[in-house]
């Protein structure tokens, strides 16, 4: 009885994470970029010597924090093609990379902690008055759930920090994009209209049966 009831819970629970899995979400660089103005990128400066290690963890190097922070920025801001260049300041303020650990219960969740600022090329000055600090997490997915430690390597669990960072430092981005990238709501262009779909072809078998002919006088 017991052994049954524990291969339902297994069951129960590889189930649960297709599901998870299923519902993961789409590379966010499959949608087009949001406008933001005059905005494009010039130079991406990280820095994470002084990056706090907090345990339990996996250890990344400063090097190896820079590399893919910086990569994971270009690739989500070289998309934009404004008029003006504007440069990242990064710095990694701490991080924590998940051990295995007890799936569900203890699972341990990966943390990346950055502060960030943006420069104006033209005016050599910051847009932002203080460093805007950010917590990074790695986002709800079957793999999360069971504790990345065990379904990712280290890598891995860098990159989608360093993808999920870039998408957070660009939501606050566009959150300010009026006053720091001259963005103008009344000109940006319409949403698309999505094309009216075809009507479906007529099976006249089918329409047939639902509307017999009137029967002969």
């Amino acid at each position: 009885m017991h052994r049954a009831a524990s291969v339902l819970r297994s069951v129960l629970l590889i189930g649960g994470l297709a599901i998870l899995s299923a519902c993961a979400a789409k590379d966010p660089l499959d949608a087009p970029p949001e406008p933001m103005g005059d905005f494009r990128l010039g130079y991406t400066i990280v820095v994470a010597d002084n990056a706090k290690l907090v345990p339990p963890s996996r250890s990344a190097t400063a090097d190896e924090w820079e590399t893919v922070l910086k990569e994971a920025l270009e690739r989500r801001f070289s998309r934009y093609e404004g008029e003006k260049l504007y440069h990242f300041g990064i710095n990694v303020d701490g991080y924590a990379l998940a051990v295995p650990g007890v799936p569900v219960i203890a699972a341990p969740k990966s943390i990346l902690v950055i502060s960030a600022n943006v420069w104006d090329d033209a005016a050599r000055k910051k847009l932002n008055a203080e460093a805007e600090q950010m917590s990074i997490f790695e986002g709800m997915s079957g793999e999360t759930v069971v504790g990345t430690g065990y379904t990712r390597s280290k890598d891995e669990q860098m990159r989608v920090l360093a993808t999920n960072a870039a998408l957070r430092i660009e939501r606050w981005m566009i959150e300010n994009r009026e006053a720091w990238f001259g963005y103008d709501p009344a000109a940006a262009p319409p949403a698309p209209v999505e094309p009216a779909a075809a009507p479906a072809p007529v099976d006249t078998l089918s329409q047939a049966v639902l509307d017999p002919p009137p029967a002969a006088n």
